[in-house]
């Protein structure tokens, strides 16, 4: 449905993007990662047509956003983070107006309706958009992004400025959404991705660094590995003989006959440990590796550390 190939985009003499490719197919959600000013505005902007890209090509449902932009731009509907909301309009005055700007086909009346009742925006509907709570506004962006049915959904900051009730609506909202819709979030919220998406991308300094779902990137987390060991015994004594043990490079207590064992990067200490301990005549009671964290998958992604576009 999304479909980006060898896609670069320069800004002078700075690269912002340099030659990503992805597919992202009917029906998935995806989360759209990367620090500030990696190339992930820039790659959306490029994907809704607000931006030409440089090199390569971007196409949605078959249409190539360059060639043929008009019809692309039919399959999209597009969220960004500042809705662009009439604020002196009703929300039935501005989804009308919406509709007719993008010359919808459906019939206006019962298309008007059902989305706002997907959306939770019926009792709205002649309310002055001004007068609407931060979640309620959001609501009407994503109204509008949904005129016209289009194929895709592309979200940007979706939930910013939400209180925890708004975002969890919203999130339940976004996860429905992909029973008819493709969608790809752009987000800053780890979180978010977690509860919404199968699914991540993510660009760092205008390459993909990562492509997979959430379970693969964190299992499959390269760098170093921890452990939880409980063994019983005086910890002068078990503290260096877990140290001694090559590809260790530290150890620390966590209660009561509980170390955490940190591995150097790309050591198997596994059975090392298991070794250690039965030389030792000491008794483990469990050994457990520490599941990482997306935001520790994250950070080690992106350790170059924020550019400059």
């Amino acid at each position: 449905m999304i479909k980006i190939n060898n896609l670069s985009k320069r800004y002078g003499p700075k690269v912002a993007v340099k030659g990503i490719s992805f597919e992202v197919r009917k029906g998935e959600i995806v989360g759209f990662l990367g620090p500030n000013g990696a190339g992930k505005s820039t790659t959306m902007n490029v994907l809704t047509g607000y931006l030409s890209a440089s090199g390569g090509s971007a196409a949605i449902a078959g249409f190539d956003v360059l060639d043929d932009a008009i019809e692309a731009r039919r399959h999209i509907g597009y969220l960004p983070e500042q809705p662009p909301l009439y604020f002196d309009m009703t929300v039935d005055e501005y989804l009308g107006f919406v509709y007719e700007l993008k010359k919808a086909k459906q019939p206006r009346k019962k298309h008007l309706e059902d989305i706002c009742s997907r959306v939770g925006l019926t009792n709205m509907r002649s309310r002055l958009i001004k007068n609407l709570s931060k979640g309620y506004k959001q609501r009407v962006g994503i109204a509008q992004a949904l005129i016209g049915d289009p194929d895709v959904l592309i979200l940007d900051e979706p939930t910013v400025g939400l209180d925890p009730n708004q975002i969890i609506e919203i999130r339940n909202l976004i996860s429905s959404l992909a029973e008819t819709h493709t969608v790809i979030l752009s987000t800053h919220i780890l979180s978010e991705v977690v509860a919404v998406c199968k699914r991540i991308i993510v660009i760092n300094d205008g390459e993909i660094v990562a492509d997979d779902t959430v379970e693969n990137l964190v299992t499959n987390a390269e760098g170093a590995m921890s452990y939880v060991a409980e063994i019983e015994g005086d910890s002068d004594e078990i503290i260096p003989v877990l140290a001694a043990i090559e590809g260790v490079e530290d150890i620390s207590p966590d209660g009561e006959n509980t170390y955490v064992i940190k591995a150097c990067e790309g050591a198997d200490i596994r059975s090392a440990v298991f070794l250690a301990v039965a030389q030792n005549n000491l008794k483990l009671g469990s050994f457990t590796k520490m599941q990482s964290s997306l935001e520790a998958v994250f950070a080690r992604l992106t350790k170059k550390g924020e550019t400059d576009v």
